[in-house]
């Protein structure tokens, strides 16, 4: 199917109201990505799945994941998406090896950045380590839509709080890598307070333990990265100013980059705010 021009070029709407019918069509069949993050939310997971089902030999579940989604009473955003994504997961746990790796490997490449986002959060099997999870996040956190890469790090926020000391350990690599993506995932995945997501208690109280990323992304060259490290400190000001402060100090004294001072300041707007 041929996407007019003027589609593929559109900017987004700004509201949901204002999203033409032929884009939330397309939008709802997996024929087109999301440009915002107006339509992102905007997107029907009950209509995209059943789109999307069918065609990847997967329609005899169909009726029984939608049941469950009108059950719970979700059909677009953040919660439908989880919930789509493990009701997949054990829809395909049914299935032999063979399809169930066939059919998260349709779903993770395919062209809806919804339905990749689905694929983000089928990565439940309790018998993998923590660096085989991350090893399968990998390509959402180094997905080129803006969407994917923020389910990436939601989808496996839990499992990295749970094992906090061993997921700094494996994403001090992340911090290393040449992608400016994955150098970002590194830090905002275990991010103290997130978005959209539950604190990390441990790093509220001791911030101190993500060091090793944090000085390795200090004076990044990615805005992208600068602001998710600015961020982060911003978040950890909120429990432990005086370690925001000090590492700020010690960084505008190692540093004297336009990065760094970029990251001390949005990592100050909390202190600056109070004091």
């Amino acid at each position: 199917m041929k996407i007019d021009q003027a589609v593929v070029d559109r900017k987004g709407a700004r509201k949901a109201s204002s999203i033409p019918e032929e884009v939330r069509t397309l939008l709802n069949q997996g024929k087109i990505e999301s440009v915002n993050l107006t339509e992102w939310l905007a997107v029907n997971h009950i209509y995209l799945l059943e789109a999307v089902l069918p065609n990847i030999g997967l329609g005899h579940k169909l009726k029984s994941v939608i049941s469950e989604m009108k059950k719970q009473k979700v059909e677009s955003g953040m919660k439908a998406i989880r919930l789509t994504g493990e009701l997949l997961y054990q829809a395909i746990n049914e299935e032999n090896e063979k399809k169930r790796k066939d059919t998260i490997g349709t779903l993770s490449n395919h062209q809806s950045d919804s339905v990749r986002c689905w694929a983000s959060f089928m990565n439940k099997d309790p018998n993998i380590t923590l660096a085989e999870k991350l090893a399968y996040i990998y390509p959402f956190a180094a997905d080129h839509h803006f969407g994917v890469r923020e389910i990436a790090w939601m989808a496996i926020r839990e499992d990295l709080s749970i094992r906090l000391d061993k997921s700094i350990e494996l994403l001090t690599e992340w911090a290393e890598s040449s992608d400016e993506n994955i150098r970002r995932f590194s830090i905002e995945a275990i991010r103290p307070r997130g978005v959209w997501a539950k604190h990390i208690e441990a790093l509220k109280q001791e911030p101190s333990k993500a060091l090793p990323i944090l000085n390795l992304l200090k004076s990044d060259p990615s805005k992208y990265v600068q602001d998710s490290v600015g961020n982060w400190l911003n978040d950890a000001s909120k429990s432990q100013p005086d370690f925001v402060i000090e590492i700020c100090d010690i960084w505008s004294q190692e540093s004297d980059t336009k990065a760094t001072a970029k990251i001390i300041k949005k990592a100050k707007r909390t202190i600056m705010k109070k004091s």
